[in-house]
């Protein structure tokens, strides 16, 4: 027998082979499951209805934000609207009450209202041996079938940008769940400052990516969640079967340095949502950086796509880590 995985994502190979010992077969997928690929695209004939499904299993405050927004993420990166939001809540024996089912359809209709999307189904029960709710969302959306962007879309000569920084939704993830435990080390100001981040600059990035696409040439597009940018440049690099060059040096923001590093955690390597990376043609990098920064969204210059063996490679020289799993995972 196999040891056991660590918690987290499966190890991408595992995942890989899995996928490929299933084929699609329906011709009206134009994207399928793949490593790498945010979101799953069909063909409805005049347009193209996006879907993607993402549970929220870490997080234990304010989870239907973080559910509906990490859904709508994923179907922004495809160029796509987000329109329709299911969700499945399981909900611990013993510690759910009429209050606290209200306050998770209220955190969902308020996430679901603040981008235009409605709420059209779900289920929700009692669950069996779990000791925190788990909410499985599921997003649609629809994208006009001249303007779809994949991860995938990567092409030698494109320029890598990176908005806003990382890790977003790891500084307020820790500052959440760990928070009371660094008071040792940091002020209930910064604590309270950094769990804020969910909002504020938010782990949201379809304003992000509205802005690029219409600022300039998007090729690829991702979102990187789960194992942080380094995760996110690999399955970029992989889905387009590219070499990414990369310079992050100037990419974590200042909190989230101080944060992983009073949990002892790498802040490439930690839950990034929030951050929105992009390949884009070199010559409307500029114009795209300037859109998003006439808006008030930081956008950095990381590197570049070219031809060769899909790998990560750091500018100053040797291969980007690709973590086994997301640095978060190690506090859990």
């Amino acid at each position: 027998m196999t040891p056991p995985f660590p918690l987290g994502k499966l190890p991408a190979e595992v995942l890989a082979a899995l996928l490929a010992a299933h084929p699609v077969t329906d011709p009206r997928v134009v994207v399928g499951p793949r490593v790498g690929e945010d979101a799953a695209v069909l063909d409805l004939g005049d347009q193209y209805l996006v879907a993607k499904t993402d549970p929220i299993t870490f997080a234990t405050d304010e989870i239907g934000w973080y559910a509906v927004n990490v859904n709508a993420n994923d179907i922004a990166t495809t160029g796509a609207i987000p329109a329709w939001f299911m969700a499945a809540l399981l909900l611990p024996e013993g510690k759910t009450d009429r209050e606290a089912a209200a306050a998770l359809f209220e955190q969902i209709y308020d996430a679901c209202g603040h981008i235009g999307v409605a709420v059209v189904g779900g289920h929700t029960e009692i669950t069996y041996g779990i000791d925190r709710p788990i909410i499985v969302g599921t997003m649609l959306g629809l994208a006009a079938k001249d303007r779809l962007i994949s991860t995938s879309g990567a092409q030698p000569g494109d320029a890598l940008l990176l908005t806003k920084g990382v890790p977003v939704e790891a500084i307020a993830l820790i500052a959440r769940e760990r928070g009371q435990t660094l008071l040792n080390q940091m002020s209930a100001d910064e604590i309270a400052r950094c769990a804020n981040f969910l909002h504020t600059p938010g782990i949201s990035i379809a304003r992000d990516a509205a802005i690029a696409i219409h600022a300039g040439r998007v090729h690829a597009m991702h979102d990187p969640t789960e194992g942080g940018i380094a995760t996110g440049l690999w399955e970029m690099a992989l889905a387009s079967e590219r070499r990414l060059v990369v310079d992050l040096s100037g990419i974590v923001l200042p909190e989230g340095r101080r944060l992983c590093e009073a949990v002892g955690l790498n802040p490439l390597g930690a839950i990034a949502s929030g951050a929105l990376l992009m390949a884009v043609h070199p010559d409307d990098a500029g114009r795209i950086q300037s859109a998003l920064q006439a808006e008030g969204i930081a956008a950095h210059g990381i590197g570049r796509v070219e031809a060769g063996t899909p790998e990560v490679v750091e500018a100053a020289g040797g291969r980007l880590w690709y973590p086994d799993r997301d640095e978060v995972t190690k506090l859990f």
